[in-house]
C-alpha cells in the first residue's frame, strides 16, 4: 500500500526509476517549460507535442523535423513511454480485440478494443493488479503492483489506434485496477486524452469507473469534468454488498449515493451504475425492487453485466430469462436500464484474465 501511493503520487512526471523525466505525461505548458530549460525555443515544444499525441510516434528519432543533436538531448533528458505488445486475441463472433501488453519494468497489463456502430472504444487498465479484492473480478486475485502513469493509460490508447489503424472514439478506464485509486495520474490522462492538441477525444466519450471510493467520488465532482462516471454497484443491500466488494465495509450505499447525488449536483452529468448479475447471489426480485428503491429521484442509468465467470471464483452469470426479469422489474420501476452486449465472450472477457494465464504460462516454464 505505501509503495503504490509513492507510485500514484510520483509517477505523473518522473520515469519509474525517477531519473528522467516522463515526457508523455507532460501537458503542453509543463513540456514548453522543460523545454526552455534545455535552452530551446518554446515553439519546439508544441513539434514535440504533435508528435507524440497526434502522431502518436514511439521513439524521438521519429520526430523529423528537430535536429539530431536536439533529438539525442531529449534521448537524455527524457523518457518517451511506449508499450511492447505480447499478444492479442481476437474473438470469432464480434472481432474484439484483447491486447496484453508489457511496461518498461516488464509488468504486465491488459485492454480491449470494441468495435461498435459509433465509433471503435478501448477499454484501459489504470494499475497494474488491484487491492479492491472483489470477489468476481480476476485482476485482484494478485493484488495491486503499482499505478499506472498518464502516459501508459495514454499509450494503451495510441498503442491500439496504431495497431488496428482505427480511430479510437471512445475510452472506458474500467480495465484491472482501481481508477480513482491512482486518482492524480488518472485526472492527468483525462485531460491529455481530450486536450485539443492531442487526439481530442470529448470528456464526453471518456468513462471512468470506481467500485465506490466515496473522498474521491466527491473530489472528482468538484473537478467539474464532462465525463461519465460509472459506479460499480453489485448490490441493492449493504449485507450483500460487503460479501461481493470488500469497500462496501468502508462505505455503506447511503454515503455512496449521497456521494453520487453530490456528483450529479456538481457535474449535471447522468451517472451510470453497473450491476453484475451473479446467478442465485444478487438477482431476484427482492433485489431489483431494493435496486429501484436505492436509485429512486437519482438521475441515473443502470447497465445490467451477466458476470463473466473466472476458474478461481465460483460465481456464475444468471441465465437469460432472470436477467430479462430483473430489467422488467426495473423499467417497471420508471429506472432507465440496458443489457451490456456481450463482446468478445469466447476470449478471455473477464478484467484481469489474459495476464493472469500469461503470468502462469512464463513461471511454469
Amino acid at each position: 500500500m505505501i509503495v503504490c501511493e509513492y507510485l500514484c503520487a510520483t509517477g505523473a512526471g518522473r520515469g519509474l526509476a525517477g531519473s528522467m523525466s516522463d515526457i508523455k505525461s507532460l501537458n503542453l505548458t509543463e513540456l514548453q517549460e522543460e523545454i526552455c530549460t534545455l535552452g530551446e525555443k518554446s515553439f519546439r515544444a508544441r513539434q514535440i507535442y504533435e508528435w507524440m499525441h497526434k502522431k502518436l510516434c514511439e521513439s524521438f528519432s521519429e520526430m523529423t523535423n528537430l535536429s539530431q543533436s536536439f533529438r539525442e538531448k531529449l534521448s537524455g533528458s527524457f523518457e518517451l513511454t511506449t508499450l511492447k505488445m505480447v499478444c492479442v486475441q481476437t474473438s470469432q463472433i464480434d472481432g474484439t480485440k484483447k491486447f496484453l501488453f508489457e511496461l518498461p519494468d516488464k509488468n504486465s497489463i491488459e485492454s480491449v478494443w470494441m468495435r461498435y456502430k459509433h465509433g471503435n472504444s478501448v477499454c484501459i487498465s489504470s494499475q497494474v493488479g488491484c487491492r479492491m479484492g472483489c470477489r468476481f473480478c480476476a485482476s485482484t486475485i494478485d493484488g495491486m503492483v503499482r499505478c499506472l502513469s498518464a502516459s501508459e493509460m495514454l499509450d494503451q490508447v495510441y498503442a491500439i489506434q496504431r495497431i488496428t489503424g482505427e480511430r479510437v472514439s471512445n475510452v472506458v478506464v474500467m480495465g484491472s485496477g482501481e481508477p480513482l485509486d491512482n486518482y492524480d495520474n488518472v485526472l492527468k490522462f483525462i485531460h491529455l486524452l481530450s486536450d485539443e492538441n492531442g487526439l481530442h477525444i470529448s470528456q464526453r466519450n471518456i468513462t471512468v469507473s470506481t467500485c465506490g471510493l466515496v473522498p474521491e467520488i466527491r473530489r472528482l465532482a468538484n473537478e467539474k469534468l464532462q465525463i461519465t462516471l460509472a459506479v460499480s454497484l453489485h448490490a441493492s443491500s449493504d449485507e450483500k454488498r460487503r460479501e461481493l466488494m470488500p469497500i462496501a465495509k468502508k462505505y455503506g450505499l447511503s454515503e455512496l449515493m449521497e456521494a453520487c447525488r453530490f456528483y450529479y449536483e456538481q457535474t449535471g452529468r447522468r451517472l451510470t451504475f453497473e450491476y453484475s448479475l451473479v446467478g442465485g447471489v444478487n438477482d431476484t426480485a427482492e433485489d431489483a425492487a431494493g435496486l429501484s428503491r436505492l436509485l429512486r429521484g437519482l438521475h441515473a442509468h443502470v447497465n445490467l453485466i451477466p458476470v463473466n465467470p473466472v476458474k478461481e471464483r465460483s460465481y456464475t452469470p444468471s441465465d437469460k430469462d432472470t436477467v430479462q426479469n430483473f430489467k422488467n422489474k426495473l423499467e417497471k420501476n420508471g429506472v432507465n436500464v440496458t443489457v451490456r452486449r456481450e463482446m468478445g465472450r469466447d476470449i478471455d472477457g473477464a478484467c484481469g484474465q489474459l495476464r493472469r494465464r500469461y503470468r502462469e504460462n512464463a513461471e511454469s516454464q
